[in-house]
């Protein structure tokens, strides 16, 4: 459908704006170009060619219905609301509207993907160390570490030696917005970090986990060597640092733990960050429960 002069010149000129002052991508205007010109057929079609400054609150949530009841996932949804949200607060920042009428509607809400999980047996074979080498001391040190701790990649490079006490065996994070948490540290985990500080590169280096050189590791490196170890598991899908803090949060609600507690454990500012580790460990009750009880309902 061919669009409306008053309609093409505005787009025309907030692609524009997207190009030269806010320096998006191609694919990005592509992106907002083929959103709004779905609104503006929907305006012509629906609305008479309304005006854009007449535009109302409800004629967006009449779109936002329609390219739901299309089929639109909820993703693609909410992609299009934030399309126009941008347009109409360009036309309010440039004088051609006095409100953004798309500014306080509620998108669609998104699902949320379960991140694939680790279970403790295979968390178990991959801590094992394969030999008493300086390289297999040090990964099993940094999976031990992440898992017995929960951490962020970024946070496990920016371990200090002062961060650890053996004594009293706690560990001091420095976590996202530079807030601290004192952690407990587990035997295991302790016992594999005294393993490698015996044969780090730099013994008297503040840093704990060190490249070959003795400098301290960048949270790439550890992207490499978590990937390495959990690659030779059978039947892992997720290899990355960020899947044995999943492991580390599911195994202990598994096991009872309190759901405030393992937030307070991975330095989650809202509970609600936390939460998505009880879907996990519903899931897989869901699936024993499915395939072992005899009145559960699924396929034998």
């Amino acid at each position: 459908m061919e669009l409306q002069p008053a309609y093409r010149s505005a787009l025309n000129d907030f692609l524009a704006y997207l190009k030269k002052e806010r320096n998006f991508s191609s694919h990005t205007v592509r992106s907002y170009q083929i959103d709004l010109c779905q609104f503006f057929d929907f305006c012509a079609d629906r609305l008479g060619s309304k005006p854009l400054s007449a535009i109302e609150r409800k004629d967006i949530r009449d779109f936002i219905g329609a390219v739901m009841r299309y089929g639109y996932s909820s993703k693609s949804t909410a992609r299009k609301l934030s399309s126009l949200r941008s347009f109409f607060r360009y036309l309010v920042e440039t004088g051609n509207m006095k409100s953004n009428p798309a500014q306080a509607i509620k998108g669609p809400g998104l699902e949320k993907k379960l991140p694939p999980l680790l279970t403790q047996f295979q968390v178990a074979q991959a801590l094992t160390p394969l030999d008493d080498s300086p390289a297999s001391l040090r990964a099993s040190a940094i999976l031990e570490t992440i898992y017995g701790s929960g951490l962020r990649a970024a946070e496990l490079v920016g371990l200090k030696l002062s961060d650890i006490d053996f004594q009293h065996e706690t560990i001091r994070v420095r976590g996202k917005g530079g807030k601290e948490r004192i952690l407990p540290l587990g035997r295991k985990e302790k016992e594999a970090l005294q393993k490698y500080l015996t044969v780090r590169p730099n013994p008297l280096a503040e840093p704990i986990f060190q490249n070959n050189q003795g400098k301290s590791l960048t949270t790439r490196s550890v992207q490499k060597i978590v990937a390495t170890a959990l690659s030779r598991i059978a039947g892992v899908t997720a290899t990355n640092p960020h899947s044995l803090r999943h492991a580390f949060a599911t195994h202990l609600l598994e096991r009872g733990a309190d759901l405030r507690a393992v937030q307070e454990l991975l330095g989650h500012a809202s509970l609600n960050s936390t939460q998505i580790y009880t879907h996990l460990t519903v899931e897989r009750l869901r699936k024993v429960y499915d395939k072992a009880h005899p009145r559960s309902g699924a396929r034998t």
